[in-house]
């Protein structure tokens, strides 16, 4: 067993980063891993700082290992944002954390696992630590693409690429670490197109394997503007309910288990205002949380409406390229009846162009109105 092992189709990547925990001379105080979403990145990230505090260089089964990889080693610090951005505030934290030595492993490691949500006063913060690290201190910075990252942070970085891995070896994992039957784990596998988070997700949630297929099928069924209309609001609807679904139960569980660390009673009408104060913080939290996760599945959802128009051109061209959609097949060919391959890349043009738009703050139900508008199905 060894810390690399949920690492997949990443042996360029892996090659180096063991190169680095084995000789010296390729060791640097940071590192900047990026590749696309579901690739792996945070895996990679906690399994270099296993490697680096391990005896044995990544065995896998030691206390080392174990405690770097969940989370609980002393040394290794792991930093994700569940909102917006990473804050100055919280940028600084890392920069005086990064000053401490290593108290039981030979590294302090700090892991940040959105670098590309540091505003650039929080890249500021961080320059100075990164520039000038002290001794046994390493950064990992994990990000979807160098450009998402301030230049600053980046060109003082050693850069390690991560690529989509195989659909294949997505199922593998799934099959292998989840128990996930093997035509189930390459369905998920190949309908998230490899992203492994999502294709876990697909596997073990039927609401999630249903939501997509109610995406799927907006595709076809936007003839005029009044249709395009309504797509737009079943999009936002279906990203509504698949974000609520995943935070319901956690903020709930969140808010109990911070009333019985303050030792609240639950069930008074009023509590007292230190204590409102706290679940205050919270419910803020939870909100900026709960914003950035609904921006995610939207984003997710217009990835996989983009397939659909993806696979009806390569029905088009007859290339002999795998489909995303094998299951949805009716759908795609459907599609590659009605538009030619030039209206369809003017659609993934369109979806294209909405995705940017969100990311830049544009309200998500205005962005989508104005991309299906360019869906729009010859009748």
């Amino acid at each position: 067993m060894s810390v690399w092992r949920d690492v997949i189709g990443q042996d360029t990547a892996v090659t180096t980063l063991q190169r680095a925990v084995s000789d010296p001379g390729s060791m640097t105080h940071a590192w900047l891993l990026t590749g696309p979403p579901g690739s792996g990145r945070s895996v990679a990230a906690r399994a270099f700082a296993a490697a680096l505090q391990c005896p044995l260089g990544g065995c896998g089964e030691c206390r080392e290992c174990r405690t770097a990889m969940d989370g609980s080693h002393a040394d290794v610090d792991l930093v994700a944002t569940e909102g917006l951005s990473i804050k100055v505030e919280q940028a600084r934290e890392l920069a005086a954390m990064s000053a401490l030595r290593p108290s039981v492993g030979p590294w302090r490691v700090i892991i940040v696992e959105d670098a590309d949500r540091l505003t650039e006063r929080a890249a500021d913060a961080l320059l100075k630590a990164i520039e000038e690290p002290v001794a046994r201190t390493v950064w990992i910075l994990c990000a979807p693409s160098l450009e998402d990252v301030v230049i600053t942070i980046r060109s003082r970085s050693r850069h390690v690429r991560l690529r989509t891995p195989p659909v294949e070896a997505v199922a593998e994992l799934l099959h292998r670490r989840d128990g996930i039957e093997m035509p189930m784990a390459m369905y998920a596998a190949r309908a998230a197109q490899s992203h492994v988070g999502l294709a876990r997700r697909l596997a073990r949630d039927e609401g999630a394997r249903i939501r997509r297929r109610d995406v799927i099928a907006l595709a076809g069924k936007i003839h005029g503007v009044g249709d395009a209309v309504g797509a737009a609001a079943d999009l936002a609807s279906i990203a509504d309910e698949e974000s609520t679904a995943a935070a319901a139960e956690r903020d709930v569980a969140e808010r109990q288990r911070l009333m019985e660390l303050l030792g609240a009673d639950p069930s008074a009408r009023t509590q007292p205002p230190h204590i409102r104060s706290q679940l205050s913080g919270l419910e803020k939290e939870q909100k900026a949380r709960a914003t950035r996760h609904s921006r995610d599945v939207l984003d997710r959802s217009l990835v996989d409406l983009l397939s659909v128009y993806r696979d009806a051109l390569v029905v088009h061209s007859g290339a002999a390229l795998g489909l995303v959609n094998q299951d949805s097949m009716r759908e795609v060919q459907a599609l590659a009846r009605s538009m030619s391959p030039e209206q369809l890349l003017g659609a993934m043009d369109a979806i294209g162009t909405a995705r940017e738009r969100i990311g830049l703050n544009v309200a998500p139900l205005l962005a989508l109105e104005a991309m299906a508008i360019s869906l729009r199905v010859p009748r």
